[in-house]
């Protein structure tokens, strides 16, 4: 068993620069006057106090996004086009002050923060491009004498409830395309990491959204927000990435409203790795798989099921690049591994660790939590974990990596969909055809082949059974924001 590498310094200039724009952020909202504390996970520190809106409070930004918004669908594609590529082009230029705000309230490497920034402006990117081909459809009526024609319009105001771990990319995945749809916002950002997204807002204002059509709103009352603006009438449509108990909540306060919904929700990903599998792609993507954010991904590989004739070979090599992972501060130089969001994840993983130990799991790597303030949790592996392990049956998020092994095709496929989540997939083998009938098999609304970071802003994102509704990104993103209306043209014969 591996045991925790000396913590490195925070590079003192990193610090300086992070706590600069902490300094220097906008948080006062007028008449919000509670507030509560954002803390640097790595730390344990308060960095910043944000606005604690109430519920009438937060019924004030719905009436005042729904005013905004009645121009804002008015507007042409491409004046909406423009300001959405004027913001990715703040993001862009303002993308290492976003990167630190990420690292300071989430807590994962400098690098990993950059990587973000990239992704999440690469959706306000496409939905630039998308916003001028709105769909439509123009038909012969099978009677005859009519066309029938079909536009897409503005569902309306949407409200749209982000997580803490990927702070930029999930609050860009829903805001760009319900602008480019033409639709005004309200934005309830995780409590753990508000910066980032109200940050992000202003540089939106900055491009040219107007300043109310962007509503931020930062609560610690999670329960009350929800149920008094999916009643409201103005609402139209919800968009929520989180757990899928909290889904369930949420679709069914939808239902009473009969709310247009997404729901990216919970995931088990199976990660299958054959014996034709190439050893080193499969263990570098087996790796960025799991450990991407620390592992804190709906995405994230939560069960890696690898063929007994590459098993041993698979996990020695794994265990090294594990022994290889630095940990540390987010700002400290040369960190491959932040902190877990809060004490409470350390806890959870512990008693998935202990859990899956007692039942016969062998623990290879890691294991435990450092003696640190911040919310670290080693780097861990086990080999040979049971199938009714915990670890194998719920969401592990962290950096907890569970080996289960197979020996044939069809004993893997039935045990990676033996889940009641259908989020992502993985397989790693170098036959072709292989690769596809195993995806095709996979119960999962994506699947990466050989690779383990599968998510792109031109693709469509999202789960089936119990990991969700809907789709983000792609052109796809852009229809959960739109509701099809329908023409008939008579047509009178003519001589």
């Amino acid at each position: 068993m591996t045991t925790m590498q000396t913590f490195p310094d925070i590079e003192p200039t990193a610090l300086a620069d992070s706590d600069k724009v902490l300094a220097n952020l906008t948080l006062a909202v007028p008449g919000v006057t509670r507030t509560f504390d954002v803390h640097d996970p790595a730390t344990g520190r308060t960095i910043a106090q944000v606005p604690d809106f109430d519920v009438q409070q937060a019924l004030a930004a719905v009436a005042r996004a729904d005013e905004a918004g009645r121009s804002w669908a008015a507007t042409t594609t491409r004046h909406r086009a423009d300001i959405l590529r004027a913001w990715y082009d703040l993001i862009r230029s303002n993308s290492e002050i976003i990167a630190l705000l990420i690292t300071r309230e989430m807590g994962k490497p400098l690098a990993e923060a950059r990587a973000e920034v990239s992704y999440g402006a690469d959706f306000v990117r496409w939905y630039a491009e998308e916003a001028v081909r709105p769909a439509g459809n123009l038909r012969d009526a099978p009677t005859g004498g009519a066309r029938l024609l079909t536009r897409r319009a503005p569902v309306g105001l949407s409200v749209l409830i982000t997580p803490w771990n990927f702070p930029l990319a999930m609050a860009t995945r829903k805001i760009a395309p319900a602008l480019a749809a033409g639709c005004p916002v309200v934005i309830k950002p995780a409590p753990n990491t508000p910066l980032t997204t109200i940050f992000a807002v202003q540089l939106a204002v900055a491009a040219g959204v107007p300043e109310d059509l962007v509503q931020v709103v930062t609560t610690t009352d999670a329960p009350a927000f929800s149920t008094a603006v999916l009643s409201d009438p103005r609402v139209r449509k919800v968009s929520f990435t989180g757990s899928t108990a909290v889904g369930k909540v949420l679709l069914h306060l939808a239902a009473d409203n009969v709310l247009k919904s997404s729901m990216e929700l919970g995931g088990n990903a199976p990660l299958l790795v054959f014996d034709d599998a190439d050893l080193e792609r499969a263990v570098e993507g087996a790796f960025a798989a799991k450990m991407r954010n620390g592992g804190q991904s709906c995405i994230a590989a939560n069960r890696i099921l690898v063929q007994d004739g590459i098993a041993d070979a698979f996990v020695d090599a794994l265990a090294d690049r594990l022994a290889a992972v630095r940990v540390g501060h987010g700002l400290a130089p040369g960190v491959d591994l932040g902190p877990v969001i809060d004490h409470r994840a350390v806890s959870r993983l512990s008693g998935l660790v202990e859990d899956a130990t007692r039942r016969g799991a062998h623990l290879l790597t890691g294991g435990s939590a450092p003696s640190h303030p911040g919310s670290f949790f080693e780097p861990t592996l086990l080999d040979h974990v049971p199938a009714d392990a915990d670890l194998a049956r719920t969401e592990i998020f962290g950096p907890v990596a569970a080996i289960q092994r197979f020996s044939h095709q069809d004993q893997a496929v039935t045990r990676a969909n033996d889940t009641e989540y259908g989020l992502a997939g993985y397989v790693f083998t170098e036959n072709l055809d292989r690769a596809f009938n195993v995806a095709d098999q996979l119960a999962t609304g994506l699947v990466g082949i050989n690779q383990g970071v599968p998510s792109n802003a031109a693709a469509p994102f999202g789960g089936v059974k119990q990991s969700g509704l809907g789709r983000e990104g792609g052109q796809e993103g852009l229809e959960e924001y739109e509701e099809i209306r329908y023409y008939n043209l008579s047509l009178r014969p003519t001589s």
